[in-house]
């Protein structure tokens, strides 16, 4: 009989003739652990309004007759409620969609990057994207922030000009640190990249979080036939089920994804079930609000432990430096609340949740502090 140890199947998967560049990876993917309190994935943890959802039953069901056709390939209905829910004046033929934002990145790697091109982003920040160069075969390329997070347009134009890669993806909202990043930068990056005509990526996942007055790279989209931005339905509109991620750039870009999708890529059950939550769009970005509430609270609560929470433009929380980062996160585990270790010593990632949720994260936190657990390095 064979073994299926974890460390036999890892022996069987290097005896098959894998890309060299594949060779010592693991997947992607936090742990999942079934427990009371889920705050390590950034999910919306409101359920859906019982309104919303009898709209997306109502949407599946018109489906069910035809579910032996293939669906609209264009999705043009859809794309055209998305370019009106971003408004910013853009149209469908400047809408793309895909199975999750990671589907529409990887679809831009395939178009534009691949052997022999390079990939540029800004550690730390989100871990899929040298995940989906491996994946496409290019080479990736770790710029560096500031110390406190944040991206400057000089420097960061700077490491641009430098490695001169053929994308660059800048994560704003930065996950895991919850940082916006300014236009200034993303114009600066833009003309650092005219002498390569290298695509540039601006990673929006995160985006309805952003405290008001904070901007969107949507508003540079016009004249910049390079410039993509990305968002998602997972996270303000908690469709994380659903799989839906689009993106607003040129029609000529649009046109370029066309190439390298799978052919029918969105089934026609997500193509209803998304449209159905955008025409309920306002009704679920309601609880975007009560989620930033949280976030702040949670912020407000670990300064008052002496913590330091990094400025927040999320739905999630860095914080730091701890001590001793695994005592909190196993004292919260004990408490049926888990949280991330995203890989940056001395800190963690906590998303916000409900009220009770967030609640039951500080009292916690209150009790691992009073026991000399959760407290800052020294």
């Amino acid at each position: 009989m064979t073994s299926n140890s974890a460390e036999d199947r890892l022996e069987r998967l290097e005896a098959l003739p894998l890309r060299e560049n594949l060779r010592g990876s693991v997947p992607y993917g936090a742990p999942q652990i079934d427990v009371p309190i889920q705050l390590n994935v950034n999910e919306n943890t409101h359920p859906l309004p019982v309104p919303v959802r009898e709209a997306i039953l109502t949407g599946v069901e018109g489906t069910l007759g035809t579910l032996n056709r293939y669906p609209d390939r264009e999705f043009t209905t859809l794309r055209t409620s998305l370019a009106r829910y971003l408004g910013h004046g853009l149209d469908a033929d400047q809408l793309w969609a895909a199975n999750g934002s990671n589907e529409v990145l990887q679809q831009i790697l395939q178009a534009f990057a691949g052997p022999g091109r390079t990939l540029m982003s800004f550690p730390p920040t989100y871990s899929m994207y040298p995940l989906l160069a491996a994946g496409t075969d290019t080479r990736y390329l770790a710029g560096t922030r500031e110390a406190d997070f944040t991206l400057t347009a000089g420097a960061t134009a700077a490491q641009v000009r430098e490695h001169a890669p053929d994308v660059v993806i800048v994560c704003s909202p930065n996950n895991p640190t919850g940082t916006s990043t300014g236009l200034d930068v993303i114009e600066a990056v833009y003309a650092a990249t005219e002498p390569t005509r290298s695509m540039v990526i601006v990673d929006e996942a995160y985006a309805e979080f952003a405290h008001t007055g904070t901007p969107s790279a949507l508003e540079l989209l016009p004249g910049r036939e390079r410039l993509i931005v990305s968002r998602t339905m997972s996270k303000a509109f908690g469709m994380a089920g659903t799989r839906l991620g689009y993106m607003a750039a040129a029609p000529e870009v649009t046109d370029a994804l066309r190439l390298v999708r799978l052919p029918y890529h969105l089934s026609a059950v997500t193509q209803a079930v998304a449209l159905a939550a955008l025409t309920h769009a306002d009704e679920l970005l309601a609880t975007v609000e009560d989620i930033k509430a949280q976030r702040d609270r949670i912020v407000g609560g670990l300064d008052r432990l002496g913590l330091t929470p990094t400025p927040s433009d999320s739905n999630f929380v860095l914080f730091g430096p701890l001590a001793d980062p695994q005592a909190v996160w196993h004292g919260l585990l004990d408490a049926g609340i888990i949280i991330r270790d995203v890989g940056l010593q001395g800190r963690l990632r906590v998303s916000a949740g409900t009220e009770a949720e967030t609640s039951a994260f500080l009292d916690r936190m209150q009790v691992l502090a009073d026991a000399g657990v959760a407290v800052p390095a020294p």
